[in-house]
């Protein structure tokens, strides 16, 4: 079996908690803590709801991740989604991220980000756009649900990324853990 590889197609950080992120020439990772910059830094949780439950949880949600083949799979269901929209930090392209397990890691130019668990899409996408909750879940071949929001990571070793950089993808040791939502 090869080793699936992606790309970068754009990055995005936003020093404001708001839903969507502006897009940027280049973002830089910090270890432990995700982009520096984005309101989502820091080695504890930074999600609104999240700290008014426990502030002093890890942030398992440092950088997030969405796949530009789900703005194509919804934009041509006639809704209107460019890369950042979603409040993403990575924009990929040639990885089916939600599929990949928990703890697998991506090599994206000298970082290296470690995957926690799936985005839930949650209530802020239909204020973005009406319906388009709906359109970030369906069914696999089981009924199970399927959260397609993206992947969000821990930053394991930071540096700088850009829009065309190369991923590479290493599963971890062991049998695979589907990933949950976080």
């Amino acid at each position: 079996m090869s080793t699936p590889r992606g790309s970068v197609i754009a990055v995005h950080r936003s020093h404001e908690h708001g839903f969507s992120k502006q897009t940027v020439d280049e973002i830089a990772l910090l270890p432990g803590l995700g982009v520096d910059g984005d309101a989502h830094m820091g080695a504890q949780v930074k999600h609104r709801s999240r700290v008014a439950r426990d502030p002093n949880q890890p942030n398992l949600r440092q950088v997030h991740l969405v796949a530009s083949e789900l703005l194509d799979e919804v934009n041509a269901a006639d809704f209107s989604v460019a890369p950042g929209d979603l409040g993403e930090n990575i924009t990929t392209s040639g990885l089916d991220l939600i599929t990949l397990p928990v703890g697998t890691t991506l090599r994206i130019g000298d970082c290296l980000l470690s995957l926690t668990g799936l985005r839930n899409p949650c209530v802020q996408i239909d204020a973005f756009q009406e319906g388009l909750q709906g359109a970030m879940l369906g069914r696999d071949d089981d009924g199970r649900l399927v959260r397609k929001t993206g992947v969000m990571s821990v930053v394991v070793h930071g540096g700088t990324i850009r829009p065309g950089d190369a991923i590479d993808v290493s599963f971890p040791p062991g049998d695979p853990i589907a990933m949950e939502k976080i």
